[in-house]
């Protein structure tokens, strides 16, 4: 019988020691790949956001979009926004292209529309002022968002979320190239 226990506590040591093992291997494996390294270019540490043209027919878009997009690098990125050009180490700018309004379900009886989307293109543009380097290179990116009057909502509330749908969208277009 004291054998037999002598057996399994090698059988479960041995486990436990071969388990281990196999862990510290795998750990090592999958950190070959990891980096610490930030995801937004390091030469750059300020950025100055200029006001972005609307080539559309809606007006005030712009405003909105300019704001999310200063708050949202200030919020999720390094670096730091500074209100005067002279003083920025890079600048980012753009232009709505085009704001379009879609039907998205119709009710049925009257073809009334139930829900409806607002959808925001731009193209933007990202220098470096000390190199002069285009960081982003009139890029075309777009964002939505839906809302319906059922819902006491309207094309101001879809356009501000759009907008801020877009900033999140230019701000993951500052990130390096993996």
């Amino acid at each position: 019988m004291e054998k037999e226990y002598q057996r399994e506590t090698r059988k479960i040591a041995f486990i436990i020691f071969f388990g281990s093992i196999v862990a510290a291997l795998a750990g090592l494996c999958g950190c070959a790949g990891y980096s610490d390294e930030s995801l937004f270019p390091q030469e750059v540490s300020s950025v100055y956001v200029e006001m972005f043209d609307n080539k559309s027919l809606w007006r005030g878009v712009e405003y909105e979009l300019t704001n999310a997009l200063a708050k949202r690098i200030e919020a999720e990125t390094p670096y730091k926004i500074i209100s005067s050009r002279d003083r920025a180490d890079s600048v980012i700018s753009g232009q709505i292209v085009s704001i379009d309004q879609l039907w998205i379900s119709t009710e049925r009886e009257t073809g009334r529309a139930l829900e409806k989307e607002v959808e925001l293109q731009a193209v933007v543009n990202w220098k470096n002022l000390k190199t002069g380097e285009l960081l982003i290179n009139n890029q075309s990116v777009s964002a939505s968002a839906s809302y319906s009057d059922w819902q006491k909502q309207d094309f101001l509330y879809a356009s501000n979320l759009a907008a801020n749908n877009l900033a999140r969208r230019i701000v993951e277009l500052m990130e390096k190239e993996w």
